[in-house]
């Protein structure tokens, strides 16, 4: 196994004209499950490819543990089959005339590996992803989600030292992939292998991850546990990023009333919290971004200071809970309900959870409390 370090990573299009990648630096730790987060575009599966041999960056260092295997400028730059490094992307790819087993063996045999080696890992891999029974068959004969596994399985047999996957769960529907998904990380966790992943989707980067690079425009947004970067998004489009549905927003002016510290907004008054104080006295008089996530409203009996008033514009039943959707003005925010309540109509007043309230410059939308 490996652990993965790029030093100021930059890739171009177009004689520099087209910044794909700006000098992006980050340190995968081995072992760790690593993805990589964002909308299309971003350069997410661009950086993979630098880490896997397919893409040559046009400046920066990629190690592998001590291993240098990629510098342009010091003319280092190692081939893909050379890495050990094993890859599975959106689309299968297995060879239409090979049976599963044969699939799964082929890397193995161009490798010399034993034949009984090959057997064996073979039937290993298979038992750990429910494929046992497949074995013999071709792809032709497989559902989708079989031959995603048997993708995954041809990929991770070959004892690599990375596990690379370009958003491998794409073409799954929603129950296999939510199945599939867990069958991954135990695979992972199990077998100790350093795994970059990438994708768009926040669910599986929450779910999965244990480190995730959020990327936007070719830079690193933020980087952490799923927790820092939900708990903790370093501006708006980190806190709009991550989470479902996504957070609500509210331009409010910060005023002091008798001593007193509140967020104005045209339709309803808020009190900052005594530990948000001290970071926005700066901005007294002036507009910021007051972000609240649906699941961090509260209902309550009554109006008034401290509340939040919308009217209901629709409803959504997810079964265990509710999305209340409430004009806020001509602004449509929210609501996720967990009680016990099972219709709602007319007015609902809405209290923020203190303690999870998110503030951001209105100019440049990072994050102003801690």
């Amino acid at each position: 196994m490996a652990s993965i370090t790029i030093k100021d990573m930059t890739v171009s299009y177009n004689k520099g004209k087209t910044l794909v990648l700006d000098n992006l630096s980050l340190k995968v730790e081995d072992g760790e499950f690593c993805v990589f987060l964002g909308p299309s575009g971003c350069g997410k599966t661009t950086a993979m490819h630098c880490i896997a041999g397919l893409l040559k960056p046009q400046g920066g260092e990629i190690y592998f543990g001590d291993k240098l295997v990629t510098a342009p400028r010091k003319g280092v730059f190692e081939q893909p089959q050379e890495r050990n490094i094993a890859m599975v992307f959106q689309e299968y790819a297995l060879y239409p005339h090979m049976t599963v087993r044969q699939n799964m063996s082929f890397a193995l045999e161009t490798m010399k590996t034993p034949k009984d080696e090959i057997a064996r890992r073979v039937e290993a891999m298979a038992d750990m992803l429910a494929i046992t029974p497949l074995l013999d068959r071709r792809p032709a004969q497989l559902s989708g989600g079989q031959r995603q596994r048997v993708a995954l399985g041809r990929a991770m047999v070959r004892d690599a030292n990375v596990f690379m996957l370009d958003e491998p769960l794409g073409n799954l529907d929603a129950k296999l992939r939510e199945q599939v998904r867990y069958e991954l990380k135990k695979i992972q966790r199990k077998l100790g292998i350093t795994t970059v992943y990438v994708t768009h989707d926040q669910t599986e980067a929450m779910t999965m991850a244990d480190h995730i690079v959020l990327m936007n425009g070719g830079h690193i947004v933020q980087e952490g546990t799923p927790s820092d970067l939900y708990d903790h998004p370093v501006n708006l489009f980190a806190a709009i990023f991550l989470g479902t549905p996504k957070i609500n927003q509210f331009d409010c002016v910060v005023t002091k009333k008798n001593g007193a510290w509140f967020f104005e907004h045209e339709y309803f008054t808020l009190p900052v919290p005594q530990d948000m104080v001290e970071c926005v006295k700066p901005y007294e008089g002036k507009v910021i971004i007051l972000g609240i996530r649906p699941s961090d409203l509260v209902l309550v009996e009554g109006s008034g200071e401290g509340c939040i008033t919308g009217v209901v514009d629709g409803v959504e039943p997810l079964g265990e809970a509710y999305l209340v959707y409430l004009k806020v003005g001509e602004q449509v925010i929210v609501f996720k309900y967990n009680g016990e309540q099972d219709s709602f109509s007319g007015q609902l007043n809405l209290r923020p959870n203190a303690a999870k309230i998110h503030l951001f410059d209105k100019d440049t939308e990072n994050r102003i409390n801690a």
